[in-house]
């Protein structure tokens, strides 16, 4: 029964490993056809080669660069870059003014886009947010406007009129001056403007007559009075507000979001209020001077919204956090907008990244513990994609593409297929080493190091697409440093069964109780090379990460394939006749190792000592015989 259990458990491991490598090479198939994978992995910037470019740093204030920030700068982009990986980029200073970013292959247009927005991010409040048309006649998208609650209270979103008229400078008209361009009831009436824009007078019209649309100085002074009103809610004084205001205004009017690079220059003060466009390219805003800087955020994650039980709801979230130095102006700003509640879009405040709004959250409840659930249209991707806004997009200054230049591969080819050698070679001396020291027993060593580099391969063409892993020649090091890692595991195993063999045990029970000793040396070992990898990789640079990757990676491969492999195999050889009766070349022959006899009744009370070879039976029992009996009455 204990046999057909054991047969039945070895075959078991076998089958999950058979199913993880179908899965594994099903899963490269799939991408390769319908998600833009290889076949291989993918190549580092040592071996493949690349795009370099050169940012030059920009700071509004013209002061000179400080180290610290260039820095900052470095750490943020490559978080930027490696984010969903292990990318390989190479980022460092140039000259302690530049910053020299070099992407192994062609860059991914992501990857360009962190490169291309390292600009401040910035939380400042809604003063004006309207939808721009192209024309008078087209209708505008959906702004992007979400929630912010603190726990877990989904809102809606915030809303804006179904059609935004323009003026032939494309300006978009506010909602002050929206009601001035229904054509009135009467003929030759006039309309009187609310109290925020000038007064302005239809001519005689009929129903059917299409609106005149305002003017751009009419449109101009209801920003400017908008934005006077949002200014005051701040705490600025009457003649400072309309200032201010009057400014922003003409920029507002001046702005056209459909034009590539308009918002270049516009001035982005962080005293002041400032007009820019949202991320969407349809979204026009008002907003007021920086009150968050994004320095101040501790983290950013993204999911499904946790529900009162805890489990997690259909809503998607992007959970925010502050550091201890913005909490308490994070509360400062969100009783002041809850205490705006009604006065769209003055209780909304917009996350600013490069000029432009990202997001524009309403804020529906005081949060004091810097803990922040933005919620609204997102799926999982676009929720990823503003959390790591978020949380990498707080650089210390803007920066300047100078140059973008493909660069030539380091080491090239060669380097590589001497690496491939080397390893060949010590998989070689591995493969002779183990079948010198364990015979046949060697062949289950061999199998195994060949399962080990086949869902190493698999797994590294597979995060090659998934999360952009570039293997590199210091990678290419980690792999063939696993080798040895791998054949150590085995050794442990074999030398632990040998040690039973020797002490008399059948084959089939040493099997099993050498591997209850081995395993936790081996676990422990793979343990202390893990620890080793993860301690690497979060403290090294970038080279030495690739290393520390394929060496955790590896670390794993091991401790599966002598649990799902080495150890199902031998328990299976081990119930053949070959290996089970000791075969001289099976490499568990118990003479050859030495192995002690079992204790054996010799009649007349006496016994057989374990481990007395047969070589001294004679002298023992000469020693144990009665005095006065010859040696052939006591053989008898």
């Amino acid at each position: 029964m204990a046999h057909s259990t054991t047969k039945k458990s070895a075959l078991r491991s076998l089958a999950a490993l058979l199913a993880i490598t179908v899965g594994l090479a099903v899963l490269v198939g799939g991408l390769f056809q319908w998600g833009g994978g290889q076949l291989t992995p993918r190549l580092g910037l040592d071996l493949e080669g690349g795009t370099e470019m050169v940012l030059a740093p920009v700071i509004e204030d013209g002061s000179a660069v400080n180290p610290g920030q260039l820095d900052r700068a470095v750490e943020i982009i490559r978080q930027r870059i490696d984010a969903n990986g292990v990318a390989e980029s190479e980022i460092s200073t140039q000259g302690g003014r530049n910053i020299v970013v070099a992407i192994p292959g062609t860059p991914s247009e992501e990857q360009l886009e962190a490169i291309r927005k390292p600009s401040q991010l910035r939380f400042r409040a809604v003063f004006v947010q309207d939808v721009e048309s192209a024309t008078p006649e087209a209708s505008p998208g959906t702004p992007s406007g979400t929630a912010t609650t603190p726990a877990a209270t989904p809102t809606g979103t915030a809303t804006t009129p179904a059609a935004s008229p323009t003026t032939a400078a494309n300006a978009v008209v506010p909602e002050a001056l929206r009601a001035e361009t229904t054509a009135p009831t009467t003929p030759g009436a006039a309309t009187s403007a609310p109290t925020t824009a000038p007064t302005a007078t239809t001519g005689t019209a009929t129903p059917t007559e299409a609106p005149t649309p305002p003017t751009d100085a009419e449109i101009e002074a209801a920003i400017a009075a908008q934005a006077s009103r949002g200014l005051l809610t701040l705490g600025w004084e009457q003649a400072k507000a309309d200032e201010a205001a009057a400014t922003v205004a003409k920029e507002y009017v001046a702005l056209n979001c459909f034009e590539p690079g308009s918002i270049d220059s516009v001035p982005d003060l962080k005293d002041a209020p400032m007009a820019t466009c949202g991320e969407d390219g349809v979204s026009k805003y008002v907003l007021g001077p920086v009150e968050i800087d994004g320095s101040e955020i501790q983290d950013a994650t993204s999911g499904y919204q946790p529900g009162p039980t805890g489990q997690p709801t259909s809503i998607v979230e992007v959970a925010l956090s502050f550091k201890d130095s913005g909490r308490e102006t994070f509360a400062e700003v969100t009783k002041r907008l809850v205490g705006l509640q009604g006065q769209p879009p003055l209780d909304q405040f917009a996350v600013v990244l490069d000029k432009r709004v990202i997001t524009a959250p309403q804020a529906q409840a005081v949060i004091t513990d810097g803990r922040a659930s933005i919620t609204g249209s997102f799926t999982l991707d676009s929720a990823k994609r503003l959390a790591e806004q978020l949380k990498f997009g707080a650089l210390p200054m803007s920066f300047a593409l100078q140059t973008n230049d493909t660069i030539t591969p380091q080491l090239g080819e060669e380097q590589l297929r001497l690496g491939l050698l080397a390893g060949l070679i010590g998989l070689i001396l591995v493969v002779i080493y183990s079948m010198f020291q364990y015979r046949a027993l060697g062949i289950v060593t061999v199998f195994s190091l060949v399962v080990a580099a086949v869902l190493t391969y698999l797994a590294l063409v597979v995060l090659g697409t998934t999360h952009g892993f570039r293997l590199t020649m210091a990678g290419v090091t980690g792999v063939i440093v696993a080798i040895g890692i791998t054949a150590d595991s085995f050794i442990v195993y074999f030398e632990r069964i040998r040690d039973e063999v020797r002490e008399g045990r059948p084959l089939v029970a040493a099997v099993e109780t050498g591997w209850k000793r081995a395993r936790r040396t081996i676990i422990a070992a793979d343990a202390v090379n893990m620890l080793a990898a993860v301690v690497l990789y979060l403290l090294a640079s970038a080279n030495v990460r690739g290393f520390a990757f394929t060496l955790g990676l590896t670390t794993l491969i091991d401790l599966a394939v002598v649990v799902l492999f080495t150890h199902p195999m031998v328990q299976l050889l081990a119930r053949t006749e070959f290996f089970g009766n000791g075969h001289t070349w099976s490499g568990l022959d118990p003479e050859r190792l030495g192995a002690k006899e079992a204790p054996r009744y010799r009649g007349r009370g006496q016994f057989r000592p374990a481990g007395a070879a047969s070589a001294t039976r004679t002298s023992t029992a000469t020693a144990t015989r009665p005095t006065g009996l010859t040696e052939g009455q006591a053989k008898a």
